[in-house]
């Protein structure tokens, strides 16, 4: 709480010793450097005009810029302020006239001279109009930056929430056509071995508690998913003919880290959609490794083209697309990620993402 007070508080403590260096600057060490004694009347006149100016900068800091200037009203904008230039000016130019100004300075500076009246030194005038839109100036730039701060952080808050909540959506669509895969393979297996579709059945529901729980989350810990891939793999490998081989390189530990849930997944899932198939020999090579804090994924299949016309084909295509996606979202410029397939019917991926 002692905290928050003290960061509220610290704009007013900047105006405050702002406008204190300036006016001791400005208004009171300058005259002083000269050497010579003002009379009174100059000193009340300084502090008139060091009054003025803050009335100035805040009428036009609270006021003038929002109504007027930050509404497009531009030229109203700089009509008002150059008629509070004037104004100013003629302000001071009556205080001069109503105080004698012009024979007091005489008399501070040339006290030995005889006093004749002079016309008024415009000199004074522009300068003080000068300083009259300096401090116009002063204030219009410190709320033209606190606007486009404040902008800027909505700006950012609005676009966190369409990325979360895009992200969302593209988790929502993976997830779907995961289970659809996954369940489909334990139907073909109920066919084949009864004991082996209930063993599928336990990996599963291991699986989709990770899926219920995990992918709530932004990010979860690297061993977990790895455990979820290679539960994956397992149950993908109970339903493999002798015709395929895998080549799969998981370490058993691995440093632990923090990754987006569920992102690894459709490139091994892709592997096992296209790379198989009941009348060609296959291979599938997967493998991952983390070498400090980037993770590296490569796997590596056959293409057997009459896959992609199943469902299971394009729910994988999909969530290659989303998975795209989601590395463009969550680790932009901190990924690389390379798709090649090769003349000889070979489909490869090499995936490196920068975990810090």
């Amino acid at each position: 709480m002692q905290d928050s007070a003290i960061k509220k508080n610290i704009p007013i403590l900047i105006h405050i010793l702002g406008w204190s260096l300036v006016g001791t600057v400005v208004f009171v060490l300058s005259p002083l450097s000269i050497g010579v004694e003002r009379p009174m009347e100059f000193w009340i006149k300084q502090g008139f005009m060091f009054s003025m100016l803050i009335g100035i900068f805040y009428f036009n800091y609270f006021y003038l810029i929002p109504k007027f200037l930050f509404a497009n009203k531009i030229s109203m904008f700089l009509i008002i302020n150059l008629v509070g230039a004037f104004t100013y000016v003629g302000i001071l130019i009556v205080f001069d006239d109503y105080t004698n100004m012009q024979e007091l300075m005489h008399k501070a500076f040339r006290p030995d001279a005889t006093y004749v009246p002079k016309p008024r030194n415009l000199y004074w005038d522009v300068s003080n109009m000068l300083i009259f839109f300096m401090s116009v100036g002063f204030s219009t730039s410190i709320v033209t930056v606190q606007k486009w701060q404040a902008d800027e952080k909505v700006r950012f808050q609005l676009e966190q929430e369409r990325t979360n909540s895009e992200l969302s959506y593209l988790k929502a669509q993976i997830n779907p056509h995961f289970f659809f895969n996954t369940l489909n393979n334990i139907y073909a297996l109920t066919n084949i071995d009864v004991e082996k579709a209930k063993t599928a059945l336990l990996k599963l529901s291991r699986m989709m508690r990770y899926v219920l729980y995990e992918t709530e989350k932004n990010h979860t810990l690297l061993t977990k998913e790895l455990d979820f891939i290679k539960d994956y793999i397992e149950l993908m490998r109970m339903r493999l003919s002798s015709k395929v081989k895998l080549d799969i390189n998981i370490p058993e530990k691995i440093e632990e880290a923090e990754i987006a849930p569920m992102l690894l997944l459709p490139f091994i899932e892709n592997c096992f959609k296209h790379g198989i198939s009941s009348q060609h020999e296959s291979k599938i090579s997967i493998s991952l490794e983390k070498i400090g804090n980037e993770l590296i994924l490569g796997t590596q299949n056959s293409i057997f083209r009459s896959t992609e016309n199943t469902p299971e084909g394009e729910a994988s295509g999909i969530g290659l697309v989303n998975t795209t996606r989601r590395l463009d979202l969550l680790y932009p410029g901190n990924h690389e990620l390379k798709i090649e397939g090769t003349d000889d019917n070979h489909y490869t991926v090499l995936l490196k993402i920068n975990l810090k």
